[in-house]
Formats: structure tokens, sequence, C-alpha cells
């Protein structure tokens, strides 16, 4: 039987889980940029269920539910999360900088803090994270407050989006 009560998704408001009307939302919030993969949207919407985390929001060429690659590895997370299409990513970034949250891109730069070491302040936090091959843009990476990275010792030095958001999202979760 599942817990969350059925509805359509909408972008507007969160569902709620049944018997916890008031149940408090973890403050984090996903913005994925351009991420060409369903199944990987997918699998952030699962995260955030998890996590029950405050809102995902798609951005750019980013697909949004209801689609088939999405509900495949969601499995019906895309019902109970709350989520917001925003076609421009800059102005998104400079709403949430304006409503008090940390924007922090999750991306290998030279000045990407390992994530490890990141000590979150206590005040809302959205993570950036970009396209599976291109990453995030100069001018999105420029718009948040600081870049993230997950140290990475092997030969590839890269991790699948949907993995990165995982790992970030525990990181943080555990000091939310």
């Amino acid at each position: 039987m599942s817990q969350h009560r059925k509805i359509k998704p909408r972008c507007d408001e969160a569902p709620i889980l049944a018997g916890h009307p008031t149940i408090q939302k973890l403050p984090l919030v996903l913005v994925l940029d351009n991420i060409r993969s369903t199944y990987n949207v997918g699998v952030a919407f699962r995260i955030a269920d998890a996590f029950l985390l405050e809102r995902i929001y798609l951005c750019g060429i980013t697909a949004q539910p209801p689609h088939r690659g999405i509900h495949k590895t969601a499995l019906g997370a895309e019902d109970a999360v709350a989520w917001t299409y925003e076609p421009d990513t800059l102005a998104l970034l400079a709403k949430l900088h304006a409503l008090g949250y940390m924007v922090a891109a999750v991306e290998q730069t030279a000045h990407s803090i390992p994530l490890q070491r990141y000590k979150p302040s206590r005040q809302p936090h959205g993570l950036v994270f970009g396209n599976e091959v291109s990453g995030i843009g100069q001018a999105t990476l420029a718009a948040c407050g600081l870049a993230l990275k997950i140290p990475q010792y092997g030969t590839k030095h890269s991790l699948n989006v949907a993995v990165c958001i995982g790992i970030t999202t525990w990181e943080l979760a555990k000091q939310l």
C-alpha cells in the first residue's frame, strides 16, 4: 500500500503525506539544468522523495512529468514531490538568492570545495546539477554562491549526475 495519496503531478503545490499534514520538508531544493536523460530526472525525483526535499526545479531542456522515461525510474515519486519548470536558470538562481537560499553548483572547478569539507549554514540550500556531457555552463556557475565537488580517486573523475545528486543530497541532509 502506498504511503502517499494519489494525486496528479502539479508544479505549484507539494502533496501531503497521508497522516502527516504538517510534515517538515528538508530546506533543500534541486535545480536540474539541461539534464538530457529522463532516467536521471526520474532518479532525482526518487531522491527528493526519499529525503523529503522542498522542490525540484527543472530548467532548460530537462524533461518534465508526466513522461514515460521519468516515471520508469521515479516509480511514482514524481507524483509526491513538488516541482516547477523554469526555462531561465539564471533568473531562477537570482530568485533563490533573493529568497535567502545558498545556491551551490555541484561541479568540478578550480575553486570547488570538497563535499566532505563543506559545513552548510542553517539557511535553505539549492543544489545545481548540470548537463551529463557539458556540465554547468559558465554563466550559471558564476551565478552560484559556491561550487562543491565529490572527491574522486579513480581514472575517470566523473560520476553519473544521478549518483552525484544522491551523494550530495545525503551529505547535506546529514547536516541541515
